[in-house]
C-alpha cells in the first residue's frame, strides 16, 4: 500500500503540499514498516529477504557478514528513527517504545559476547582472518554516531559513564581502523569527531590524514572524484559527511579545511537543484540506486553549514518531491520494507554490497527533520527554480567540466536528462556499463538492463566482426560543451593492453531539442565488418500502441502507453543519415519501473576495411508525459544536413544540421583529440 500523506499545506508547499509534519508522516510510515517485522524487542532489525543471490549474506559461515547486516539494519533505520525520537520521545510503534529499542540495541551492538553484536573491529579481523581490510560496520558507525547525535537528549545522554564508555571503545577500532580510500575516509572522521566532541582522546594525525585526503579528491563545481567515475557518492557522502564534520570539528579545530569544505558545498548548491526534474523527480544514475532520494540530503548538509547559500524553499521542493516519487507508488515495499530497486524489486541494480536492510540508507533524506519546525527549510514558500523562469518550449543546459556532468532542464516534458563523461569500466562489468555508461539518463525514463546481446537502452553495441565479439561501451572520455553541442568519446571494450587506436569507438556528439536530444555521432573505427545498434530510453509496456512513420528519407517508431502507476508515457526515436533500420524490441524483467518494456533500436552496418562510408550516424529520441501526438516537426525536425565531404559522408571536416525551426548546430570534431578528459 503506498504512502498517503495526512497533513498537506498548499499555501506553504504549493508544489508537493508537504509539511515538516508530513514528512514526520513518512517517516512514520517506513519505521511502522521495520517494526512490524520484529517479533521481539531483543530481535536485531533483520528485514525479509526477497532477493538471495546478490546481496549478503553470502555464506552461512560468514559470521561478519551477518553481524554487519544486523549493523546495517540498525544504524540505516536510526536515520528515520533519531529526528522522530528527538521530536517525540513517546513515539510506540508496533507495540514498542522507539526511543527504548534504539537505546538497547545500539549499546548490545557495541557490547562484546551480546547476542546481537556487531563486532569489534579486532573481533572482526580475526573473524576474517585478515588485518589489513576494512568492513562494512565501519559504513555504519557513521551513521550511528550522526543519530546519536540528532537524539542526543533522548539516547546518548542517558547513558551511564560506563555505557558510553563501552560504545566510545567500540567506535574508536572502526575510528581508527582500516578504512577504503575513497568516501569511507569520512565515516572514521566523524567517528573521531563524535569521540571528540565527547570529551574522547583521538589521534589527531589519523584524522589529519582522512581530512586532506578527502579534500584531495575535490574535482571541481561541488563534485569529488570517489574512484574512476562520479556519482551520488559526492552528495549523499562528501556533501553531507563534510558539513557535519564541520560543525562537531572542523569549524574550530581545522578552520582551513572546514572553509574549503563550505566552499564546496556551497559551490554544488549553484547548480544542484537542477539536477532534478520539474517534479523533483531524482534520475537513476550511478551505483547504490536502492537509495533512491538519499540524493536530496546535500541540501541538508549545506543548511548546517554556517555560510549556506541552499535556497530552503527549493531545497524542501525537491527534497519532497523525490519522497513522493518513491513513497508514493505501491511496489516501493516489500513486506513493510523498501525493496531491492528504484521503485519495485529490481535485481539487475543490486550490488553485492547490499543486503535487505542497505535501503535505508534513504533515510538520509530524512535528517532534515533535524532543522526546528522554525527552520527556513520548513518555513519558506516552496519554489521551483529554474522550471518557474523557462518558457514553454525552453531548456536549460548545465555543463561541468570537473565531474564531467552535462545536464538539461526540458519544459516541454518537464524532464531531465543528465548526460556523463570520465566513465571507466572493466569491460566486463555489465552491470557498470548500465549505471554509468548509457549515453543518457532520464529522470522519467530509469535505465534498462540490456534486452538482447546486441541490443541496450541508450548504448551503442557494436559486433565486431574481425574477433567475432559483442563489444560494449566501458570507457567514456569528456570533451565538453562547444556551440551547444556536447562532444565526449565512447570506447568500446577498453582496456589496458591495446593502445587507444586499436580499440573500436565513437566520437560522440549530442544537443538537445524541446523534447530530448538529437545525436550526430562519428564512427571511429579500424577494422570492419561491424554491426551496430543503437537503443532509445527503455520504454513500459502496460499495453503499448506502436506507430511507424517516413518522411523525406528519414524514419520514426513513437510509443504510446503507460507507465506502473498509470502515468501517461510517449517516446518516439527517428533515424537519419548513416542508420539502415529502426525496429523494436520487447523485454521482461529488465525495465525498473515495469514487467514489460520496449525498447526501439536503430541499426547499421559496414563491411568494407577501408571504404569511404558514412560516418556520421544522425538520430533523435524525443519523449513526453502525455499522450497528446507530437507534431511531425517535433518528430522529423531536421531541415538539411551540410557535410563539408563532397561524398556527403562526414569523414572530414564540419557537419552543419539546420533545423525546421531555424536552429543551426554544427557537429566539428577538430581538436578533440587533444582535448579528451577521464
Amino acid at each position: 500500500m503506498a504512502f498517503v500523506p495526512k497533513t498537506l499545506d498548499y499555501t506553504v508547499s504549493p508544489y508537493t503540499g508537504l509539511t515538516r509534519q508530513s514528512w514526520i508522516e513518512a517517516g512514520t510510515y517506513l519505521l511502522e514498516g521495520v517494526f512490524q517485522n520484529i517479533a521481539h524487542f531483543e530481535d536485531p532489525v533483520v528485514m525479509p529477504r526477497k532477493e538471495t543471490k546478490v546481496t549478503y549474506p553470502h555464506s552461512a559461515d560468514a559470521v561478519w557478514e551477518f553481524k554487519a547486516e544486523y549493523f546495517e539494519g540498525l544504524a540505516r533505520s536510526f536515520f528515520i528513527a533519531a529526528p522522530l525520537i528527538h521530536d517525540n520521545p513517546d513515539l510506540n510503534l508496533c507495540g514498542y517504545s522507539i526511543r527504548d529499542y534504539y537505546k538497547s540495541h545500539v549499546l548490545r551492538a557495541c557490547t562484546k559476547g551480546d547476542p546481537v553484536s556487531v563486532g569489534r573491529y579486532e573481533e572482526l579481523q580475526e573473524m576474517a582472518g585478515d588485518y589489513n581490510r576494512a568492513f562494512q560496520q565501519t559504513v555504519e558507525t557513521c551513521a550511528l554516531v550522526i543519530c546519536l547525535w540528532v537524539c542526543k537528549e533522548e539516547i546518548w545522554d542517558t547513558y551511564t559513564k560506563e555505557e558510553k564508555d563501552v560504545i566510545a571503545e567500540f567506535l574508536r577500532g572502526y575510528a581508527d581502523g582500516n578504512t577504503v580510500p575513497q568516501n569511507w575516509r569520512l565515516f572514521n572522521m566523524l567517528d573521531m569527531a563524535f569521540l571528540d566532541m565527547e570529551g574522547y582522546e583521538i589521534d589527531e594525525e589519523i584524522m589529519l590524514d582522512h581530512a586532506q585526503s578527502i579534500l584531495a579528491y575535490y574535482a571541481g563545481d561541488g563534485w569529488y572524484r570517489d574512484g574512476h567515475s562520479f556519482d551520488y557518492y559526492s552528495c549523499w557522502a562528501f556533501n553531507v559527511y563534510a558539513p557535519i564534520w564541520n560543525l562537531w570539528y572542523g569549524y574550530e579545530k581545522q578552520p582551513y579545511i572546514a572553509a574549503k569544505f563550505e566552499e564546496h558545498s556551497n559551490k554544488l548548491m549553484e547548480t544542484y537543484a537542477d539536477f532534478f526534474d520539474r517534479d523533483g523527480f531524482t534520475n537513476m544514475w550511478g551505483r547504490s540506486n536502492i537509495y533512491r532520494n538519499a540524493a536530496t540530503s546535500a541540501f541538508d548538509g549545506n543548511l548546517m553549514l554556517h555560510n549556506s547559500t541552499a535556497d530552503p524553499g527549493l531545497a524542501r521542493r525537491i527534497s519532497s518531491g523525490s519522497l513522493l516519487q518513491f513513497m508514493t507508488r505501491d511496489d516501493f515495499l516489500f513486506k513493510g520494507v523498501p525493496t531491492l530497486g528504484f521503485y519495485g524489486q529490481f535485481t539487475p541494480l543490486v550490488q553485492g554490497y547490499s543486503c535487505a536492510e542497505s535501503p535505508f540508507w534513504l533515510g538520509k533524506a530524512f535528517l532534515c527533520l533535524h532543522l526546528p519546525a522554525d527552520h527556513p527549510f520548513w518555513t519558506a514558500t516552496e519554489n521551483n527554480g529554474t522550471w518557474e523562469t523557462l518558457g514553454s518550449k525552453g531548456t536549460k543546459v548545465t555543463s561541468l567540466n570537473g565531474p564531467a556532468l552535462c545536464f538539461s532542464n526540458h519544459q516541454a516534458n518537464g524532464e531531465t536528462i543528465l548526460r556523463t563523461g570520465k566513465v571507466v569500466k572493466n569491460k566486463k562489468d555489465e552491470h557498470g556499463m548500465w549505471n554509468y555508461s548509457k549515453l543518457c539518463f532520464n529522470t522519467k525514463y530509469p535505465w534498462e538492463a540490456a534486452v538482447a546481446p546486441d541490443i541496450e537502452a541508450q548504448q551503442y553495441v557494436l559486433y565486431d566482426g574481425v574477433s567475432d565479439e559483442i563489444k560494449k561501451g566501458n570507457v567514456t572520455y569528456w570533451h565538453g560543451l562547444k556551440n551547444d553541442v556536447l562532444y565526449r568519446r565512447q570506447f568500446f571494450n577498453y582496456d589496458l593492453e591495446n593502445e587507444c587506436h586499436w580499440i573500436q569507438a565513437m566520437n560522440l556528439a549530442d544537443f538537445t531539442v524541446p523534447y530530448g536530444v538529437i545525436r550526430a555521432d562519428k564512427l571511429r573505427l579500424f577494422s570492419c565488418p561491424i554491426r551496430l545498434t543503437l537503443g532509445s530510453y527503455g520504454f513500459p509496456d502496460n499495453g503499448t500502441q506502436i506507430i511507424e512513420k517516413t518522411a523525406d528519407g528519414a524514419k520514426a517508431i513513437i510509443l504510446k502507453g503507460h507507465d506502473h502507476t498509470g502515468r501517461e508515457k510517449q517516446m518516439a526515436m527517428t533515424i537519419y543519415d548513416g542508420w539502415d533500420e529502426l525496429e523494436i524490441v520487447k523485454s521482461t524483467g529488465t525495465n525498473p519501473d515495469s514487467e514489460n518494456s520496449i525498447v526501439i533500436y536503430a541499426k547499421t552496418a559496414r563491411e568494407k576495411k577501408y571504404g569511404y562510408q558514412p560516418y556520421v550516424l544522425i538520430s533523435q529520441v524525443i519523449t513526453k508525459e502525455s499522450l497528446e501526438d507530437f507534431t511531425d516537426n517535433e518528430i522529423f525536425p531536421i531541415e538539411k544536413v551540410h557535410y563539408t565531404d563532397t561524398k556527403k559522408c562526414g569523414g572530414y571536416g564540419p557537419v552543419t544540421i539546420t533545423l525546421k525551426d531555424g536552429t543551426t548546430r554544427t557537429i566539428d570534431f577538430d581538436g578533440i583529440e587533444g582535448q579528451l578528459m577521464r
